[in-house]
């Protein structure tokens, strides 16, 4: 199988040009990518443990999926895509926000995004593809909260920087509903 192409982009999110997936990782180059968060109707996040066997971030606690959108393909179609793949589950998603960050990672890479995040809500259960994710669960943002606290180690580095924006931007929503 010939490796994916990731879209290389600037600041602003204009594409640069295309590279593959290993190389923005191994040389820490900016790229677009996906996060999709869902939560239930309780307002619990759907956490998802990444396979063990993954290139990166292996058996790490982290939100419901991630991708990089192909070359051609919008971010939202690759939200959609990713979540049919990682955790069979078809939900309608929203977009909510973006972030740039760059962290060191495990066996040598570098994760540099821009980072769009979607968000949907189901009670459907998750179908987990094992190659992608090996576990899944529910929490409350307090319970992940303390979590994250108590064991940082057991999460991906982006999914530190993404929650307490995401929780936030929740928190704002709850408000402006009340």
């Amino acid at each position: 199988m010939e490796e994916p192409l990731v879209i290389h982009v600037n600041n602003q999110d204009e594409a640069l040009g295309v590279y593959p997936k290993m190389y923005v990782h191994e040389h820490g180059i900016l790229h677009r990518a996906v996060s999709v968060l869902i939560f239930n109707s309780k307002g619990e996040w759907l956490m998802q443990k990444r396979a063990s066997s993954k290139y990166h971030s292996g058996g790490l606690w982290t939100n419901a999926c991630c991708t990089h959108p192909y070359p051609e393909e919008s971010s939202k179609d690759a939200a959609e895509r990713r979540l049919i793949e990682e955790m069979g589950m078809r939900v309608d998603l929203e977009k909510q926000f973006d972030f740039i960050y760059k962290k060191s990672l495990d066996k040598g890479l570098i994760e540099h995004e821009f980072d769009h995040v979607y968000m949907g809500i189901s009670d459907d259960a998750p179908v987990l593809n094992k190659d992608e994710a090996e576990d899944f669960t529910y929490l409350s943002s307090n319970d992940l909260a303390l979590s994250m606290k108590i064991k940082p180690d057991a999460y991906t580095e982006w999914f530190k920087i993404l929650f307490p924006i995401a929780n936030q931007k929740i928190n704002d929503i709850k408000q402006t509903v009340k």
